[in-house]
Protein backbone atom coordinates (compact mmCIF):
# COMPACT_ATOMS: atom_id res chain seq x y z
CA UNK A 1 0.00 0.00 0.00
CA UNK A 2 2.99 2.02 0.75
CA UNK A 3 3.80 2.58 -2.85
CA UNK A 4 0.47 4.31 -3.40
CA UNK A 5 1.02 6.36 -0.82
CA UNK A 6 1.36 9.97 -2.89
CA UNK A 7 -1.89 9.16 -4.62
CA UNK A 8 -4.06 8.19 -1.79
CA UNK A 9 -3.09 11.44 0.20
CA UNK A 10 -3.88 13.51 -2.53
CA UNK A 11 -7.23 11.68 -2.55
CA UNK A 12 -7.68 12.30 1.50
CA UNK A 13 -6.29 16.10 0.87
CA UNK A 14 -10.15 15.98 -1.80
CA UNK A 15 -12.03 14.11 0.88
CA UNK A 16 -12.06 11.31 -2.25
CA UNK A 17 -14.32 8.25 -1.07
CA UNK A 18 -12.92 5.12 -3.05
CA UNK A 19 -12.69 1.37 -2.69
CA UNK A 20 -9.43 -0.08 -1.97
CA UNK A 21 -8.71 -3.38 -2.72
CA UNK A 22 -5.83 -5.94 -1.27
CA UNK A 23 -4.46 -9.21 -1.57
CA UNK A 24 -4.84 -10.97 1.91
CA UNK A 25 -3.88 -14.45 0.18
CA UNK A 26 -1.81 -15.74 -2.20
CA UNK A 27 -1.41 -19.48 -3.26
CA UNK A 28 0.95 -20.79 -6.00
CA UNK A 29 2.76 -18.21 -8.71
CA UNK A 30 1.67 -14.63 -8.45
CA UNK A 31 2.93 -11.74 -10.15
CA UNK A 32 1.84 -9.11 -6.99
CA UNK A 33 3.05 -10.32 -3.61
CA UNK A 34 0.31 -10.05 -0.13
CA UNK A 35 -0.39 -7.03 0.65
CA UNK A 36 -0.37 -5.38 -2.69
CA UNK A 37 -2.76 -2.45 -3.62
CA UNK A 38 -5.67 -1.40 -5.85
CA UNK A 39 -7.73 1.76 -5.56
CA UNK A 40 -10.81 3.19 -7.09
CA UNK A 41 -12.44 6.22 -6.47
CA UNK A 42 -16.02 6.71 -6.92
CA UNK A 43 -15.10 8.51 -10.50
CA UNK A 44 -13.52 5.76 -11.70
CA UNK A 45 -9.92 6.45 -11.09
CA UNK A 46 -7.88 3.81 -10.66
CA UNK A 47 -4.01 3.64 -8.99
CA UNK A 48 -2.16 0.43 -8.45
CA UNK A 49 -2.28 -3.40 -9.66
CA UNK A 50 -2.86 -6.11 -8.25
CA UNK A 51 -1.61 -8.64 -10.88
CA UNK A 52 -0.15 -6.98 -14.03
CA UNK A 53 -3.32 -6.93 -15.66
CA UNK A 54 -4.92 -10.59 -15.69
CA UNK A 55 -7.40 -9.86 -13.18
CA UNK A 56 -7.88 -6.05 -13.01
CA UNK A 57 -10.99 -5.75 -14.81
CA UNK A 58 -13.05 -8.23 -12.99
CA UNK A 59 -11.34 -6.33 -9.67
CA UNK A 60 -12.41 -3.28 -10.85
CA UNK A 61 -16.23 -3.95 -10.97
CA UNK A 62 -15.95 -5.36 -7.38
CA UNK A 63 -14.30 -2.34 -6.33
CA UNK A 64 -17.69 -0.34 -7.83
CA UNK A 65 -19.63 -2.49 -6.60
CA UNK A 66 -18.22 -1.50 -2.87
CA UNK A 67 -18.31 1.56 -3.78
CA UNK A 68 -22.39 1.55 -4.56
CA UNK A 69 -23.29 -0.61 -1.59
CA UNK A 70 -20.82 0.02 1.10
CA UNK A 71 -20.45 -3.53 2.27
CA UNK A 72 -17.07 -5.32 1.79
CA UNK A 73 -16.51 -7.80 -0.56
CA UNK A 74 -13.54 -10.88 -0.12
CA UNK A 75 -13.15 -12.45 -3.50
CA UNK A 76 -10.86 -15.45 -4.84
CA UNK A 77 -9.29 -14.98 -8.48
CA UNK A 78 -7.36 -18.35 -9.98
CA UNK A 79 -6.42 -20.00 -12.90
CA UNK A 80 -9.18 -20.60 -15.99
CA UNK A 81 -8.24 -24.00 -17.57
CA UNK A 82 -11.03 -24.31 -19.65
CA UNK A 83 -10.84 -20.92 -20.68
CA UNK A 84 -7.89 -18.71 -21.51
CA UNK A 85 -9.95 -15.12 -21.96
CA UNK A 86 -12.19 -16.15 -18.29
CA UNK A 87 -10.69 -14.08 -15.47
CA UNK A 88 -7.94 -15.80 -13.69
CA UNK A 89 -4.15 -15.88 -13.27
CA UNK A 90 -2.43 -17.22 -16.47
CA UNK A 91 0.54 -17.65 -14.14
CA UNK A 92 -1.42 -20.77 -12.66
CA UNK A 93 -2.09 -19.09 -8.79
CA UNK A 94 -4.82 -17.72 -6.81
CA UNK A 95 -5.46 -13.94 -5.50
CA UNK A 96 -8.07 -13.82 -2.80
CA UNK A 97 -8.57 -10.26 -2.49
CA UNK A 98 -10.34 -8.25 -0.17
CA UNK A 99 -12.11 -4.79 -1.02
CA UNK A 100 -13.08 -2.09 1.25
CA UNK A 101 -14.60 1.49 1.19
CA UNK A 102 -12.35 4.09 2.25
CA UNK A 103 -14.22 7.32 3.66
CA UNK A 104 -12.53 10.41 5.87
CA UNK A 105 -13.71 8.95 8.80
CA UNK A 106 -10.67 6.19 7.79
CA UNK A 107 -7.82 8.46 6.41
CA UNK A 108 -6.22 8.58 10.01
CA UNK A 109 -5.66 4.91 9.88
CA UNK A 110 -4.72 4.68 6.13
CA UNK A 111 -2.01 7.78 6.75
CA UNK A 112 -0.54 6.20 9.76
CA UNK A 113 -0.11 3.20 7.68
CA UNK A 114 1.44 5.33 4.73
CA UNK A 115 4.49 6.87 6.75
CA UNK A 116 7.62 5.22 5.74
CA UNK A 117 9.69 6.74 8.61
CA UNK A 118 7.91 4.50 11.07
CA UNK A 119 7.26 0.70 11.47
CA UNK A 120 3.18 -0.43 11.06
CA UNK A 121 0.76 -3.00 11.07
CA UNK A 122 -2.58 -2.44 9.28
CA UNK A 123 -5.17 -4.33 10.47
CA UNK A 124 -8.37 -5.20 8.74
CA UNK A 125 -11.15 -6.60 10.17
CA UNK A 126 -12.67 -8.81 7.00
CA UNK A 127 -15.97 -9.27 7.89
CA UNK A 128 -16.63 -5.48 8.89
CA UNK A 129 -14.25 -3.64 7.05
CA UNK A 130 -13.08 -2.13 9.98
CA UNK A 131 -9.38 -0.72 10.02
CA UNK A 132 -7.01 0.07 12.50
CA UNK A 133 -3.19 0.65 12.37
CA UNK A 134 -0.37 -0.07 15.31
CA UNK A 135 2.24 2.08 14.65
CA UNK A 136 5.30 2.18 16.34
CA UNK A 137 7.28 5.65 15.87
CA UNK A 138 10.96 4.56 16.05
CA UNK A 139 13.25 6.70 18.33
CA UNK A 140 10.28 8.76 20.11
CA UNK A 141 11.39 9.48 23.45
CA UNK A 142 9.12 8.46 26.49
CA UNK A 143 9.93 11.53 28.41
CA UNK A 144 8.32 13.70 25.50
CA UNK A 145 5.39 11.61 24.94
CA UNK A 146 1.84 11.54 26.83
CA UNK A 147 0.61 8.05 28.04
CA UNK A 148 -2.85 8.87 26.46
CA UNK A 149 -5.73 6.63 25.46
CA UNK A 150 -4.45 4.62 22.00
CA UNK A 151 -0.58 5.72 22.92
CA UNK A 152 2.09 3.00 24.61
CA UNK A 153 5.45 4.19 25.50
CA UNK A 154 8.27 1.44 24.91
CA UNK A 155 11.40 1.25 25.98
CA UNK A 156 14.96 0.56 24.20
CA UNK A 157 14.71 -3.23 25.11
CA UNK A 158 10.76 -3.34 24.49
CA UNK A 159 9.52 -3.19 27.64
CA UNK A 160 6.17 -1.78 28.02
CA UNK A 161 5.59 1.43 30.57
CA UNK A 162 2.44 2.88 29.73
CA UNK A 163 -0.29 3.60 27.53
CA UNK A 164 -3.37 1.15 25.93
CA UNK A 165 -3.64 -1.34 28.90
CA UNK A 166 -2.34 -4.40 30.30
CA UNK A 167 -3.83 -6.75 27.33
CA UNK A 168 -2.69 -4.01 24.53
CA UNK A 169 0.67 -3.24 25.68
CA UNK A 170 3.35 -4.10 22.40
CA UNK A 171 5.55 -6.28 24.68
CA UNK A 172 8.73 -7.09 23.00
CA UNK A 173 8.66 -4.88 20.03
CA UNK A 174 12.40 -4.68 19.52
CA UNK A 175 12.67 -0.62 19.30
CA UNK A 176 12.26 2.18 21.95
CA UNK A 177 10.04 4.77 20.94
CA UNK A 178 5.93 4.57 21.06
CA UNK A 179 3.47 2.85 20.06
CA UNK A 180 0.34 4.09 18.93
CA UNK A 181 -3.21 2.74 17.80
CA UNK A 182 -4.77 4.55 15.09
CA UNK A 183 -8.15 3.91 13.90
CA UNK A 184 -11.31 1.85 14.71
CA UNK A 185 -10.99 0.51 18.55
CA UNK A 186 -10.58 -3.18 18.35
CA UNK A 187 -10.12 -6.12 21.23
CA UNK A 188 -7.51 -6.12 22.73
CA UNK A 189 -6.77 -9.52 21.47
CA UNK A 190 -6.76 -8.67 17.85
CA UNK A 191 -4.06 -5.72 19.01
CA UNK A 192 -1.99 -8.54 20.80
CA UNK A 193 -2.10 -10.45 17.18
CA UNK A 194 -0.88 -7.15 15.45
CA UNK A 195 1.65 -6.24 17.60
CA UNK A 196 3.30 -9.98 17.47
CA UNK A 197 3.05 -10.04 13.93
CA UNK A 198 4.49 -6.05 13.26
CA UNK A 199 7.32 -7.45 15.51
CA UNK A 200 7.93 -10.68 13.49
CA UNK A 201 7.41 -8.88 10.39
CA UNK A 202 4.30 -11.13 9.36
CA UNK A 203 1.85 -10.27 7.22
CA UNK A 204 -1.83 -12.74 6.62
CA UNK A 205 -5.25 -13.48 7.84
CA UNK A 206 -5.47 -15.13 11.02
CA UNK A 207 -8.72 -15.80 13.30
CA UNK A 208 -9.14 -14.53 16.27
CA UNK A 209 -11.17 -15.52 19.61
CA UNK A 210 -12.60 -12.34 20.76
CA UNK A 211 -14.38 -11.16 23.80
CA UNK A 212 -17.91 -10.54 21.42
CA UNK A 213 -17.32 -13.04 18.30
CA UNK A 214 -14.32 -14.81 15.98
CA UNK A 215 -12.73 -12.17 14.28
CA UNK A 216 -11.21 -12.81 11.23
CA UNK A 217 -8.66 -10.23 10.01
CA UNK A 218 -5.45 -9.23 7.63
CA UNK A 219 -2.76 -7.92 8.74
CA UNK A 220 -0.40 -6.49 7.11
CA UNK A 221 3.47 -5.56 8.06
CA UNK A 222 5.42 -2.43 7.18
CA UNK A 223 8.97 -1.71 8.52
CA UNK A 224 10.88 1.61 8.08
CA UNK A 225 12.93 0.91 4.41
CA UNK A 226 16.07 -0.91 5.07
CA UNK A 227 19.56 0.49 4.90
CA UNK A 228 22.18 0.80 1.94
CA UNK A 229 25.31 1.93 3.11
CA UNK A 230 27.73 3.24 0.76
CA UNK A 231 31.41 3.78 1.87
CA UNK A 232 33.00 6.25 -0.56
CA UNK A 233 31.68 9.13 -2.91
CA UNK A 234 32.55 8.19 -6.20
CA UNK A 235 31.34 8.34 -9.22
CA UNK A 236 30.19 4.51 -8.78
CA UNK A 237 28.51 5.96 -5.43
CA UNK A 238 26.27 8.70 -7.27
CA UNK A 239 24.98 5.65 -9.85
CA UNK A 240 24.65 2.97 -6.74
CA UNK A 241 22.37 5.79 -4.62
CA UNK A 242 19.68 6.12 -7.66
CA UNK A 243 20.09 2.20 -7.51
CA UNK A 244 19.50 1.71 -3.87
CA UNK A 245 16.40 4.23 -4.14
CA UNK A 246 14.90 2.35 -6.92
CA UNK A 247 15.07 -1.27 -4.71
CA UNK A 248 13.60 0.39 -1.81
CA UNK A 249 16.26 1.19 1.06
CA UNK A 250 17.58 4.51 2.77
CA UNK A 251 20.82 5.04 1.06
CA UNK A 252 23.69 6.51 3.66
CA UNK A 253 26.77 7.63 1.78
CA UNK A 254 29.70 7.89 4.21
CA UNK A 255 32.94 9.71 2.73
CA UNK A 256 35.49 10.73 4.63
CA UNK A 257 37.38 13.23 2.44
CA UNK A 258 36.22 16.88 2.77
CA UNK A 259 36.47 17.59 -0.83
CA UNK A 260 34.42 14.46 -1.65
CA UNK A 261 31.46 14.26 0.79
CA UNK A 262 29.58 17.02 -0.80
CA UNK A 263 25.76 16.71 -0.51
CA UNK A 264 25.54 18.16 -4.06
CA UNK A 265 27.14 15.66 -5.78
CA UNK A 266 24.63 13.13 -4.31
CA UNK A 267 21.50 14.17 -4.76
CA UNK A 268 20.04 10.53 -4.25
CA UNK A 269 21.23 9.93 -1.49
CA UNK A 270 19.34 10.29 1.86
CA UNK A 271 22.03 11.33 4.03
CA UNK A 272 25.74 11.65 3.17
CA UNK A 273 28.35 11.52 6.34
CA UNK A 274 31.64 12.76 6.51
CA UNK A 275 33.82 10.76 8.87
CA UNK A 276 36.16 7.59 8.31
CA UNK A 277 34.39 4.74 7.33
CA UNK A 278 35.36 1.88 9.97
CA UNK A 279 34.42 4.65 12.50
CA UNK A 280 30.63 5.27 11.68
CA UNK A 281 29.89 1.53 11.06
CA UNK A 282 31.03 0.98 14.21
CA UNK A 283 28.33 3.82 16.07
CA UNK A 284 25.83 3.16 13.43
CA UNK A 285 22.84 0.87 13.72
CA UNK A 286 22.34 -2.16 11.01
CA UNK A 287 20.30 -5.14 11.00
CA UNK A 288 19.49 -8.43 8.64
CA UNK A 289 18.38 -6.35 6.02
CA UNK A 290 21.16 -3.57 5.96
CA UNK A 291 23.62 -3.71 2.58
CA UNK A 292 26.95 -2.36 2.57
CA UNK A 293 28.77 -1.54 -0.01
CA UNK A 294 32.80 -0.41 0.05
CA UNK A 295 33.53 1.76 -3.05
CA UNK A 296 36.64 3.37 -1.44
CA UNK A 297 39.18 1.33 -3.40
CA UNK A 298 41.66 2.09 -0.95
CA UNK A 299 43.21 -0.10 1.85
CA UNK A 300 43.38 2.82 4.45
CA UNK A 301 39.54 2.58 3.84
CA UNK A 302 38.32 -0.58 2.97
CA UNK A 303 40.89 -3.05 5.40
CA UNK A 304 38.95 -1.19 8.41
CA UNK A 305 35.67 -0.86 7.66
CA UNK A 306 35.48 -4.59 5.93
CA UNK A 307 37.22 -5.77 9.15
CA UNK A 308 34.32 -4.44 11.29
CA UNK A 309 31.36 -5.17 8.63
CA UNK A 310 32.47 -8.93 8.18
CA UNK A 311 31.59 -9.21 11.88
CA UNK A 312 28.04 -7.51 11.80
CA UNK A 313 24.65 -9.47 11.01
CA UNK A 314 24.03 -7.79 7.72
CA UNK A 315 22.22 -9.14 4.76
CA UNK A 316 25.01 -7.88 2.28
CA UNK A 317 28.72 -7.34 2.49
CA UNK A 318 30.50 -5.99 -1.39
CA UNK A 319 33.63 -4.09 -1.93
CA UNK A 320 35.15 -2.56 -4.89
CA UNK A 321 38.57 -3.75 -6.99
CA UNK A 322 40.07 -5.29 -9.71
CA UNK A 323 40.92 -9.43 -8.57
CA UNK A 324 44.70 -8.67 -7.72
CA UNK A 325 43.12 -6.07 -5.71
CA UNK A 326 40.50 -8.78 -4.40
CA UNK A 327 43.43 -10.79 -3.66
CA UNK A 328 45.95 -8.72 -1.39
CA UNK A 329 42.56 -7.37 0.66
CA UNK A 330 41.80 -10.95 1.09
CA UNK A 331 45.53 -11.44 2.80
CA UNK A 332 45.09 -7.82 4.36
CA UNK A 333 42.15 -9.20 6.47
CA UNK A 334 43.39 -11.85 7.40
CA UNK A 335 45.79 -10.16 8.53
CA UNK A 336 43.76 -8.20 10.87
CA UNK A 337 42.08 -11.25 12.46
CA UNK A 338 39.13 -12.31 9.64
CA UNK A 339 38.52 -15.62 9.89
CA UNK A 340 37.64 -18.23 6.81
CA UNK A 341 34.06 -18.25 7.43
CA UNK A 342 33.70 -14.54 7.60
CA UNK A 343 35.69 -13.70 4.56
CA UNK A 344 33.17 -16.29 2.47
CA UNK A 345 30.31 -13.49 3.44
CA UNK A 346 32.75 -11.02 1.66
CA UNK A 347 30.82 -10.37 -2.43
CA UNK A 348 33.88 -8.79 -4.05
CA UNK A 349 34.81 -8.12 -6.74
CA UNK A 350 31.23 -6.56 -5.70
CA UNK A 351 28.27 -6.99 -8.73
CA UNK A 352 27.54 -9.35 -11.15
CA UNK A 353 28.98 -9.88 -14.24
CA UNK A 354 27.14 -8.03 -16.58
CA UNK A 355 29.76 -6.75 -18.83
CA UNK A 356 29.12 -3.18 -18.04
CA UNK A 357 31.37 -0.15 -18.24
CA UNK A 358 29.54 3.29 -16.83
CA UNK A 359 29.19 4.23 -13.25
CA UNK A 360 25.65 3.28 -14.03
CA UNK A 361 25.95 -0.21 -15.45
CA UNK A 362 28.18 -1.21 -12.81
CA UNK A 363 25.19 0.00 -10.42
CA UNK A 364 22.56 -2.30 -11.92
CA UNK A 365 25.44 -5.04 -11.68
CA UNK A 366 25.77 -4.17 -8.20
CA UNK A 367 21.76 -4.20 -7.05
CA UNK A 368 21.23 -6.96 -8.82
CA UNK A 369 23.69 -9.35 -6.59
CA UNK A 370 22.26 -7.51 -3.42
CA UNK A 371 18.69 -8.82 -4.92
CA UNK A 372 20.24 -12.02 -6.03
CA UNK A 373 21.75 -12.99 -2.34
CA UNK A 374 18.58 -11.42 -0.27
CA UNK A 375 15.95 -13.23 -2.34
CA UNK A 376 18.02 -16.59 -3.07
CA UNK A 377 18.66 -16.17 -6.65
CA UNK A 378 20.99 -18.07 -8.98
CA UNK A 379 21.49 -15.11 -10.78
CA UNK A 380 20.83 -17.02 -13.98
CA UNK A 381 18.66 -15.57 -17.08
CA UNK A 382 15.27 -17.46 -16.32
CA UNK A 383 14.90 -18.88 -19.80
CA UNK A 384 18.13 -21.24 -18.36
CA UNK A 385 16.20 -22.16 -15.39
CA UNK A 386 13.20 -23.83 -14.76
CA UNK A 387 12.80 -22.52 -11.10
CA UNK A 388 9.13 -20.97 -10.64
CA UNK A 389 9.02 -17.22 -11.72
CA UNK A 390 7.22 -16.35 -8.11
CA UNK A 391 8.02 -18.97 -5.62
CA UNK A 392 5.96 -19.54 -3.03
CA UNK A 393 8.42 -19.69 -0.12
CA UNK A 394 10.28 -16.63 -1.60
CA UNK A 395 11.26 -14.22 0.92
CA UNK A 396 9.65 -10.84 1.90
CA UNK A 397 10.31 -7.95 0.07
CA UNK A 398 12.30 -5.17 1.54
CA UNK A 399 9.24 -3.54 2.83
CA UNK A 400 8.42 -6.15 5.02
CA UNK A 401 10.00 -5.89 9.08
CA UNK A 402 13.01 -8.81 9.44
CA UNK A 403 14.28 -10.01 12.83
CA UNK A 404 17.70 -8.64 13.69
Amino acid sequence: MRELAAELLRWHAANTVYALATIVGVSGSAPRPLGATMAVDEAGNVRGSLSGGCVEGAVYELCQEVLATGAPARRTFGFSADDAFAVGLTCGGELDVFVHRVTPESYPAIEAALDIEHAAAIVRDLDTGAITTLRFRVGASAETETHGTGQLVVGAAGEAVGGVGEEGRAVGVGWGGVGEIVGAAMDSAVVRVGWAMLESGGSGVRVVGCADRERTVFVDSFAPPPRMIVFGATDFAVALCRVGKLLGYRVTVCEARPAFADRARLPDADEVVRDWPHRYLARTPVDARTVLCVLTHDPKFDIPVLSTALRLPVAYVGAMGSRRADRERRAQLRAAGVTESQLALLHSPIGLELGGQTPEETAVAIGAEIVAVRRGGSARPLSATERPIHPEDAPHAPRRLAAG
